[in-house]
Parts: C-alpha cells; structure tokens; sequence
C-alpha cells in the first residue's frame, strides 16, 4: 500500500521530459511579464548578480539571504511563528525522503528505523527541524548550515532528545565539506538553492559531497506565474505566512532547469513530486503537479566526478 500510494503521487522524469523536452529556460515565462508588471513593487532583483561574496565565503553563499534568516533565527522551534510553513510541510516533506531513500537503498519503509546505518547532511538545516526526525529515523545525520545562530538553536533544541543529541551540527558551507573531503550516502538540500547565489556551484558541491551511486535530494519553488501569485504574494503579502522578502521570483528555478543544473553536476534526477496545500484541512499532500513546489531526488553517477 505504501509503494502504490506513492507511485501515484511521484512525478516521474519522463513526464518532465516529454514533447516539450527540457530547456534551460520556460517557454511560457516570457508571455507572463505583462502580468508581472502589475507587481512590480514586490519584485526583488538578485542582490548578489553584480555584487560577488567577500572572500573568506564559498562562491554560492548570498550574504543578504543569510542576514534574512539571522534575524528570525530564534523563531525556528515556533510552530505558529515564521517558519510555520516549513513545520506543516515536515511531514510531506520526510514521507517522499522515506519513500525515495528507502527504496534506492533496499530499506523497508515500515521500519521505524529506517535509514539505520546510512550517512546524511542536511545543506542549510536552519534549525533542525529536518535533521532531528531523519536521526530519529536512524540516520547518523551533520546538519549544516551558514548562519552560526541557526547552528546555535539546533543544538540548544538537539540537547533536548537523548536521539537528537547524536546529529553533528557544524556552522559551515557545502563547500567546506568538500574540501575537508567528506562523502554522504544522501545530501538533502531543501529550501535552500532558491537561497544561494549560484545554483550551480552549488549543485556541483552536493554531487562532490555524494558518494557514487549515493542520492541528492532538493526542493525548492518553480519559477511560473502560479508559484509568485502563491509563495510570494498570498503567503508574503496577504496571509502573512512569511515576512515579507522571503523569496525572490527571479531567484526561483524551473524543474527543467533544476534537472539540467543537475545533470552537469553527474547527479541523475530520477523522481520529483510537487506539494500541493489544502487551505481546508491545513496540509501538504504529495502530487504530480510540479507547478509550484517541488521536489526531486537524484542519484549520483558512478564514472563522473563534479570537482
């Protein structure tokens, strides 16, 4: 019952790839702008395309999306403050991690334990709230992340569980990993690429963080006219989820775009799955539509290296 309630809901690469073929960019965007400029007070320019990071940061560190998320770094553990969305969207979140990972490494999904005996990193962690249920799940799990008070909350938080306590917290970047040559059997970025300022270094640091054959999970928000009418302007702007300047529109990545990145980087995307909210029952659900968030999951090949 597991295996078919997810086949059902899991987007699969070759409906990505069909007649329209992938392409770096979406066709439909460039129809779209008249619409965008009704909105264009809440439209955000990239802070970081002419401006690189200082020196002493890796390439793909964006210093105005950390200050942002330092500020409301004491918020992380409050379900009903301005990560309530991330909270909700946990449990949709680990079922596709538990059904994907599970699968490619011949685990059962019914075990509570599931990913005993793998190796996670958890790119960009915030404050825990991913790591603690995969360690909870029995992966030895290093939660990274760029911001050392977000470091600080998750081991304030991780204390609190005997379980929790085992996850390696560390105030450091993906590409610091990679130089002190640190491999994973699954490196999880989600909600993070659309916070970077190059996607595509990025991507090759996850695949480099990847050990052969390994998996590379990443969601994020699809960069069509949906996703702005509904991540920036009803969940910024009118229902207040987020504080206004979360997300920038023009930061976000098409799915096509993400599988290319991807690709160069020897990573293989074999599933993505969108997210889809019920205002109703106040949930995520799993589904095929890929049109606003979504999320993919690769698997590293075996003869390539992206250093």
């Amino acid at each position: 019952m597991f295996r078919r309630m997810f086949s059902r809901s899991l987007y699969r690469l070759k409906n990505l790839s069909g007649s329209r073929g992938l392409s770096l960019h979406n066709s439909s965007i460039s129809s779209d702008y008249a619409v965008l400029a009704a909105f264009q007070p809440l439209l955000h320019n990239r802070p970081y395309a002419t401006t690189p990071p200082p020196a002493a940061f890796a390439s793909s560190l964006n210093q105005t999306e950390l200050a942002k998320f330092a500020a409301i770094a004491d918020s992380w553990w409050d379900a009903e403050g301005p990560f309530k969305p991330l909270h909700v969207m946990n449990p949709t979140r680990l079922a596709f991690l538990r059904s994907t990972l599970c699968r490619h490494f011949g685990k059962d999904p019914f075990s509570p334990r599931p990913f005993e005996g793998l190796k996670f990193v958890d790119v960009g962690c915030g404050g825990g709230i991913l790591s603690e249920p995969l360690a909870r799940m029995g992966a030895s799990v290093t939660g990274i992340d760029a911001v050392e008070k977000n470091i600080k909350i998750a081991r304030l938080h991780a204390d609190l569980d005997p379980v929790a306590s085992s996850i390696e917290y560390r105030c450091t970047t993906a590409e610091n990993l990679v130089e002190e040559q640190m491999t994973f059997d699954a490196v999880i970025a989600l909600e993070v690429i659309e916070h970077v300022a190059d996607p595509a270094e990025f991507c090759k640091s996850l695949s480099s963080l990847t050990v052969s054959n390994g998996a590379t999970v990443i969601s994020t928000i699809n960069r069509s006219m949906r996703a702005y009418a509904t991540a920036i302007v009803a969940a910024e702007y009118i229902l207040h989820w987020l504080p206004k300047g979360t997300h920038q529109w023009s930061s976000f990545l098409t799915p096509e775009e993400l599988v290319l990145i991807l690709q160069r980087a020897s990573i293989s995307v074999e599933e993505m799955a969108g997210f889809a909210y019920d205002p109703l029952t106040g949930q995520w659900t799993l589904t095929d539509d890929i049109g606003v968030n979504f999320i993919a999951f690769g698997i590293k090949t075996a003869n390539n290296s992206s250093v």
